[in-house]
């Protein structure tokens, strides 16, 4: 009989990394996940506080 593996489901969050000079924004919300990336860190902020407030979240997470 074959194992079940139950699908991972994330927990809501915010999260922005910046890389070479690039910053993304990666919004995750229940089976969803959407990354945008933007050239300055001030919109990529804006941009998360945003998410943020949208999905009632404490905190975005620097990664």
């Amino acid at each position: 009989m074959g194992s079940v593996v139950p699908i991972r489901k994330e927990l809501p969050c915010v999260e922005v990394a910046e890389a070479s000079g690039e910053w993304s924004v990666r919004v995750v919300e229940e089976d969803q996940e959407l990354t945008r990336s933007f050239e300055l860190e001030s919109f990529a902020l804006n941009f998360a506080e945003g998410q943020r407030i949208r999905l009632h979240l404490d905190r975005i997470v620097r990664v």
